[in-house]
C-alpha cells in the first residue's frame, strides 16, 4: 500500500508542476486558479510523502518520489507544452525509469 501512495504523491508531484506551467501562461484570474492547484497539488504530494517514509526508507521513498516528477514533468512538458522530445531527453529519461525500478527492486 506504502508503495502506491508513494506513486500517488509522485503523480501530484506532476500536478503541481503542470499548475506551474498553465500558471505561468495564464492571465488574470485564471492564473490564481492555476496557482491555488499548485498549493492543493503540493500540499497533498508532501502529506503523502511524509506518510510512506514512516514505512519506506527515506532514501529510496525520496528518489522514487522525485524520479515520478522528474519523468511525469518532462512527459507533461512534451505532450502538453510542446517542448522538444530530443533523443537525449528521451534516453536519460529511460535510465532514470530504469533506476527508480532498480530502486524498488532492492528496498525492504
Amino acid at each position: 500500500m506504502n508503495w502506491i501512495l508513494l506513486i500517488i504523491a509522485g503523480l501530484f508531484e506532476v500536478a503541481f508542476a503542470a499548475c506551474l506551467g498553465k500558471a505561468k501562461e495564464a492571465t488574470g484570474i485564471e492564473s490564481t486558479y492555476w496557482y491555488v492547484g499548485f498549493l492543493v497539488c503540493m500540499t497533498i504530494s508532501m502529506l503523502l510523502l511524509i506518510k510512506v517514509t514512516q514505512h519506506l526508507p527515506i532514501g529510496t521513498a525520496y528518489a522514487v518520489w522525485t524520479g515520478i516528477g522528474a519523468v511525469g514533468t518532462v512527459l507533461v512538458g512534451i505532450f502538453i507544452f510542446k517542448e522538444p522530445a530530443t533523443f537525449w531527453r528521451l534516453l536519460f529519461m529511460t535510465t532514470l525509469i530504469i533506476s527508480i525500478i532498480g530502486l524498488k527492486v532492492v528496498s525492504h
